[in-house]
């Protein structure tokens, strides 16, 4: 099992890194994601993983009642015409040829019972998310264009091997730290950056703790979008938010419960959110007056809560 590294500089990408390992990413260490890589720091896809995917995820619909596999020449093809994208006509043509494959995917022919037909292979699975995997990975070494150096982007997430999203992370304390990491990413991708990785990402972000930003690739800073919570202080909170709809506020508040019995028939119930503001005190009624037994039926609605007889 691979271990985050909790170096005193990567303190900013901790969080993050831990929060996608608890939405599911599987973490690599620089070192293994180098290894997928073929220990090339010019080659951005984790070909491994990729070709793995490629056979999972696609099936050839001969017949209505029939299927077979692509092949390994065509899976190789696959790779290859992801790998290889032509540079030609500019960085943000090539991007929309990545756009088009992994929206549409890539036309192959195979020979299926003595004839020649066209099939479409998929690199991602849309319809079945949980057929891909997810890994991320840090400190993620890409070879300059024309250069003998390296530029690392902190953060970088990976669907069947492909880098969709990449996270600059800055330390909150540092001034002007979105700008900066917003900053990076548009040094990245200069003729003399790492187009070569930023020909996938969909998604780019930059972060510290407390604030962050988002776009896509090529997007100038002024147009990069602030994210902001729904709830920004505690007078929104407490103008906008009643005890009634704390169980749907979900993944913008935090709350605890507690309670009280009042009478053996009543529980008084009240919330809590993330900046201490206290919710009216909201009557449940219990049948019998046993909060073991009202539990599951109370945490349903609630969550978890904590009760104190009075």
């Amino acid at each position: 099992m691979s271990y985050i590294s909790f170096k005193e500089d990567h303190i900013s990408q901790i969080p993050a890194l831990l929060m996608l390992e608890k939405l599911g990413y599987t973490y690599l260490t620089p070192d293994e994601a180098l290894a997928l890589r073929g220990g090339n720091l010019a080659n951005v896809l984790l070909e491994p993983v990729l070709r793995k995917q490629l056979a999972a995820i696609n099936v050839v619909q001969v017949s209505s009642v029939r299927t077979t596999v692509f092949s390994e020449q065509n899976i190789t093809a696959g790779i290859d015409a992801l790998r290889n994208i032509p540079m030609d006509e500019g960085f943000m043509e090539a991007s929309q040829t990545v756009y088009d494959l992994l929206t549409s995917g890539k036309t192959l022919e195979q020979i299926v019972d003595g004839d020649r037909k066209s099939f479409v292979m998929q690199y991602i699975d849309w319809k079945n998310p949980r057929n891909n995997v997810f890994h991320v990975t840090e400190e993620f070494a890409v070879s300059r264009t024309g250069m003998t150096d390296t530029y690392r982007p902190d953060i970088v997430l990976f669907v069947n091997g492909i880098p969709l999203c990449v996270i600059e992370c800055k330390r909150p304390d540092v001034k002007d730290s979105i700008e900066q990491a917003i900053s990076q990413h548009l040094r990245n991708q200069k003729a003399d950056g790492i187009r070569s990785l930023y020909l996938y990402s969909t998604l780019l972000l930059a972060i510290n703790r407390q604030e962050g930003s988002y776009a896509t690739t090529a997007t100038p800073e002024k147009f990069w979008a602030r994210w902001r919570e729904q709830f920004a202080d505690r007078e929104e909170v407490s103008e906008e938010l009643s005890f009634s709809n704390y169980a749907e506020a979900g993944d913008r508040v935090l709350y605890t419960v507690e309670g009280r019995y009042n009478t053996e028939y009543e529980l008084l119930v009240s919330a809590v959110d993330r900046f201490g503001n206290v919710s009216n005190a909201v009557a449940i009624a219990c049948t019998t007056g046993d909060y073991a037994n009202e539990k599951p039926r109370i945490t349903e609605r609630f969550g978890n809560i904590k009760i104190a007889e009075a």
